[in-house]
């Protein structure tokens, strides 16, 4: 307990460098920190500072990411880089390239030895939690969608172009957002992320994974306004 609020920490088996253990007990202990991501809200995935990047950390980040998971970096034995330039140059450089997929996710540097800095953990987990749960009323996500198209219009396809009627959330943690499309198949990944990224900013959402659900309008649908 922290400030009045409950955390409830779920630990797993440490994932350890190829070669140290058989590959069963890799397998298994690999397996055992996939389940606990469904258990939790924000996942914290602890990476050596001194060895860099695993496999085995890229993985986890992705699977949190597959699962819609919050995600902190904790990154460990921070104490014994922080006098070492180059090194922790080479550290951020391998986090920016080899984990770019979840370059929403905040970094608290700590050392788990000395405590330096363990309390900032709490408070990246909480900036994460807070917007991870956002809900967005409909007016003004429409607008911030309304403002995006006509920033940037959507692509043309065919002899046509994709119409964006209305967007709304479906649910929270993490937040998602049904937008009504007339072409939902069409939508690119470019567009998406454009769209992402602007929520992102409007709302506050930059540490949290945001995801978007193109739909087609049905009949029932139509009497909801255009966006």
């Amino acid at each position: 307990r922290r400030k009045g609020k409950e955390y409830v920490l779920v630990d797993t088996a440490g994932l350890r460098r190829k070669g140290k253990v058989k590959e069963k007990i890799d397998t298994f202990s690999m397996i055992k920190a996939v389940k606990s991501l469904d258990r939790c809200h924000v996942a914290v995935v602890l990476i050596d500072a001194w060895e860099g990047v695993s496999e085995q950390d890229a993985r986890i980040c992705g699977y949190a990411l597959e699962k819609g998971r919050g995600l902190v970096l904790a990154i460990n034995k921070w104490d014994l880089i922080k006098g070492e330039d180059r090194k922790r140059r080479d550290l951020e450089n391998a986090i920016d390239r080899q984990l770019h997929f979840i370059s929403y996710a905040p970094r608290v540097n700590l050392s788990a030895l000395t405590g330096e800095r363990v309390i900032k953990l709490f408070d990246k987990i909480d900036t994460v939690f807070t917007e991870f749960s956002t809900r967005v009323t409909t007016g003004p996500l429409n607008r911030a969608l309304q403002e995006t198209i006509q920033r940037h219009p959507p692509p043309r396809i065919g002899s046509g172009r994709l119409k964006f009627f209305y967007a709304t959330q479906t649910r929270t943690r993490p937040p998602t957002f049904a937008i009504f499309v007339n072409r939902p198949d069409k939508v690119h990944f470019s567009y998406e992320r454009l769209l992402i990224n602007q929520f992102r900013d409007t709302f506050h959402l930059s540490h949290t994974p945001v995801k978007l659900n193109f739909r087609e309008r049905t009949s029932k649908d139509k009497g909801r306004p255009d966006s």
